[in-house]
């Protein structure tokens, strides 16, 4: 055990348990100098800096931390986000994809691919993605909206009826904006009257 590695561990741990982000991302980055194997300390580097919305600096160390744990679902989903954040969703997607790859009940990375290809112009892809992530979580409405919106771009109406029908049923409110923003007046009998 390398002792003055652990120090500056410990410090950045606890001072970003504190709240002191700076200083905590100083002391990560000694203890990874100092052990530049430390997968734990370039993860905790990346967080740190995405909290900073440093975006350009959490993606390095992201990549760094798959480097050293490429199988890491979380970490791929991570940089997934970092990267739509940076306005990359090419990149995003590809990050998005690895995560499902090797953890396919990750609804979050199911979403985020969902964003990315509808940002791309994409929308049956992301229709695909977004399917996947309200099959994870069903009463997520915001899947469901998304859902509804990358059907209406792909252009098939009886699918967004389908996820209005779906939606109206637990969220009217998100249901009644759906209809809205895909200027579907005739779907609008389907919304019940809202108190509010």
């Amino acid at each position: 055990m390398n002792f003055e590695h652990w120090r500056h561990y410990a410090r950045g741990w606890l001072l970003h348990f504190f709240g002191r982000e700076e200083a905590a991302f100083d002391e990560f980055a000694t203890a990874y100098r100092i052990q530049p194997d430390d997968v734990q300390a370039a993860r905790h580097l990346a967080f740190i800096a995405a909290q900073k919305k440093r975006f350009d600096v959490a993606e390095k160390w992201f990549i760094e931390t798959l480097r050293l744990a490429p199988d890491d679902a979380d970490s791929h989903f991570n940089l997934g986000f970092v990267r739509e954040q940076m306005g990359k969703p090419l990149d995003a997607v590809q990050s998005f994809g690895e995560a499902v790859r090797l953890k396919p009940i990750l609804d979050r990375a199911w979403y985020g691919m969902g964003l990315a290809h509808a940002r791309l112009g994409r929308h049956s892809d992301a229709a695909a993605a977004l399917e996947q992530a309200v099959a994870l979580q069903p009463m997520n409405g915001e899947a469901w909206y998304q859902l509804g919106m990358a059907r209406h771009h792909a252009n098939e109406p009886d699918q967004v009826k389908a996820v209005v029908e779906r939606l109206v049923g637990f969220e009217p409110k998100r249901a009644k904006r759906l209809v809205q923003d895909a200027e579907r007046a005739d779907l609008m009998h389907l919304i019940p009257e809202l108190p509010f």
